[in-house]
């Protein structure tokens, strides 16, 4: 390859880069939207395995289905993280149905997200997995602390679900969760774990890696001594900067990069 052709190549990629640094726009069909959904979903899961979130049975993610808003695509029971591909996605309705799929689901899964998807019409995709961190600050049964710009993006934007009550089974357990969760973005399931909502997939997996390393560095600072909160009125403003669904969306297309370079068979 001649210097001009390295260099019209290496053009081309920036702008293919900073395009996707763009809002995206609407699928043209229900078919683009759910497939656009469905691989993003794969990817999360792969991500969260890289990221050691996979522990046994527990842990899920949906996505809502675009054309049929009261069905979502969930993950099957014993798959682990790492191996989950867009063709292994179940689509359940809010009764349990497995409408796609022949594989059993998470019934905790399935109590939690229904209950979600149901109270939040504007919820695409829900995240809780049993992250080790997510898990050890979920034990102290406290919100987040704004003491560092990122762990703002979560300043007045979570809350603490308690007390816990044993695994979630029972549809008024789903009900309250949803409740507590309100217009939130995020909770924290008291002895538990974390838990991210929001309006994409994409929004929702950044959300819940950058509330476990939220955790995780609150863990580590209050172990090394007092705390420092940032002031309540610039951490209003930081979340405002950084807290944003569009942020989040954009902060996850570096790992979709990584994860579909490294593991493109999630894309089967």
């Amino acid at each position: 390859m001649s210097a001009t052709q390295h260099n019209i190549s290496s053009l081309q990629e920036v702008r293919a880069r900073t395009h996707r640094l763009q809002p995206r726009k609407p699928a043209a069909t229900f078919e683009e939207e759910r497939l656009h959904r469905k691989q993003r979903l794969a990817a999360t899961f792969r991500l969260f395995g890289r990221y050691g979130f996979d522990q046994g049975l527990a842990g899920h993610v949906t996505a809502r289905d675009p054309e049929f808003p009261e069905r979502y695509w969930i993950n099957p029971l014993a798959v682990h993280f790492s191996q989950i591909k867009v063709s292994d996605l179940q689509l359940v309705d809010h009764e349990g149905n497995i409408l796609i799929g022949d594989r059993p689901i998470n019934t905790a899964g399935f109590t939690i997200h229904s209950a979600l998807h149901r109270a939040r019409p504007d919820v695409v995709a829900a995240a809780h997995t049993h992250s080790t961190y997510g898990k050890a600050f979920s034990a102290l049964g406290t919100e987040l602390l704004p003491i560092t710009q990122d762990s703002c993006a979560f300043y007045e934007d979570h809350a603490v679900f308690d007390p816990f009550s044993g695994v979630v089974l029972d549809d008024s357990e789903g009900d309250r969760l949803a409740a507590t969760l309100g217009n939130r973005k995020a909770l924290i399931l008291q002895n538990h774990g974390l838990l991210t909502a929001g309006p994409t997939v994409e929004a929702v997996a950044w959300w819940f890696l950058a509330m476990d390393n939220a955790a995780h560095t609150q863990l580590l600072a209050q172990a090394a001594g007092p705390l420092k909160p940032i002031a309540p009125d610039i951490a209003r403003l930081t979340a405002s900067q950084v807290g944003t669904a569009q942020g989040a969306y954009y902060s996850f297309q570096p790992l979709w990069d990584w994860i579909v370079a490294l593991e493109p068979d999630l894309l089967d």
